[in-house]
């Protein structure tokens, strides 16, 4: 399994669509923040709108474009010349998710004189991310917040293009199974988003940017296959083919972390993970990632999760607890 494919995999997010905006005119709709393990998302299926976060930063989204919050941090969507709403919002069922609306239309019934509805100024799909917190924090704290992809006609991205065009085909003929195949598509989206992003950033620090350094791949490869390894720098340079010196310096530069910091996080996101999806005891877990007992293990997860692995393990995980919501 590649190395994001193994990211994505411990992170296990799972995609749920909340609605479908169609939206025309003046428009201001809050996003409260969300619960812990929820990472909500917008994909702009046409037209333009603006992202506001809590920080007074903007984002502004066109036709293809995707921003997730990671953290869940709240957030508003205007429209694009910021002016005040010119109609109330509306909600009704379109056959396969509630639709927000604020031009009159009924997506159930039509409007009053059965006419179609006008074109909207922006087409937004609104869904979420929910994650067990912990073993997707290797992935999510990479990502900045908020995380947004953009398209922009590059012919490069055709690939997402073609996945954001057939959500939007889904969307708009609501065909039997429209839904699990948008859903399915959200989830594809993601990945790919997450690739873009690395490759689109190469010059900046983080783990999707390490990802994507051919030179570490391998190093970074064998620590997620092996945790369990008592690694060296010097064996891990060696992989890379650097010195250790050299090795160590251009893993900070392009992690934003050193070495042993990582395979840590690695090691205590798969922790993390077979506490939540396994019944092994914690000191057998310990061992499969690189500690000897199991006080050293237990010291080394408080330290980096902020609870016992017991405790971690019987706590509720936020994310789960919200999808069965």
């Amino acid at each position: 399994m590649d190395m994001l494919s193994r990211l994505i995999d411990l992170a296990r997010p799972q995609a749920s669509l909340d609605l479908r905006c169609l939206l025309s005119g003046g428009f201001d709709i809050d996003h409260a923040p969300m619960e812990t393990g929820i990472a909500p998302f917008h994909l702009v299926l046409g037209g333009a709108c603006l992202i506001e976060t809590t920080g007074g930063g903007e984002v502004a989204l066109r036709a293809g474009d995707f921003v997730l919050f990671p953290h869940g941090a709240a957030h508003r969507v205007r429209n694009v010349a910021r002016s005040s709403a010119t109609a109330p919002l509306t909600l009704s069922h379109d056959g396969m998710l509630p639709v927000r609306r604020n031009d009159g239309h009924d997506s159930n019934n039509g409007d009053a004189g059965n006419a179609p509805a006008a074109q909207p100024d922006v087409d937004l799909l609104c869904g979420r991310f929910v994650h067990s917190p912990g073993s997707s924090a290797l992935l999510l704290n990479a990502l900045p917040d908020p995380f947004h992809v953009s398209l922009g006609g590059a012919q490069a991205l055709g690939p997402l293009q073609t996945v954001i065009a057939l959500m939007r085909a889904e969307a708009e003929h609501r065909q039997p199974g429209a839904l699990a195949i948008v859903t399915a598509l959200s989830h594809a989206l993601f990945a790919m988003a997450l690739r873009v992003h690395g490759e689109q950033n190469a010059s900046t620090s983080g783990v999707l940017t390490l990802l994507a350094d051919a030179r570490l791949g391998a190093s970074v490869q064998s620590m997620l296959s092996a945790p369990e390894r008592a690694w060296t720098i010097a064996e891990l340079g060696d992989l890379a083919a650097m010195s250790r010196a050299t090795y160590a310096r251009h893993f900070n530069e392009r992690a934003g972390m050193t070495v042993m910091d990582f395979l840590t996080q690695i090691r205590m996101t798969i922790a993390c993970d077979l506490l939540l999806r396994t019944q092994r005891s914690a000191a057998e877990i310990g061992e499969m990632v690189g500690y000897q007992s199991e006080a050293a293990f237990g010291k080394a997860f408080q330290q980096s999760i902020g609870d016992t692995p017991g405790r971690y393990r019987r706590r509720p995980q936020e994310g789960e607890a919200a999808q069965g919501e």
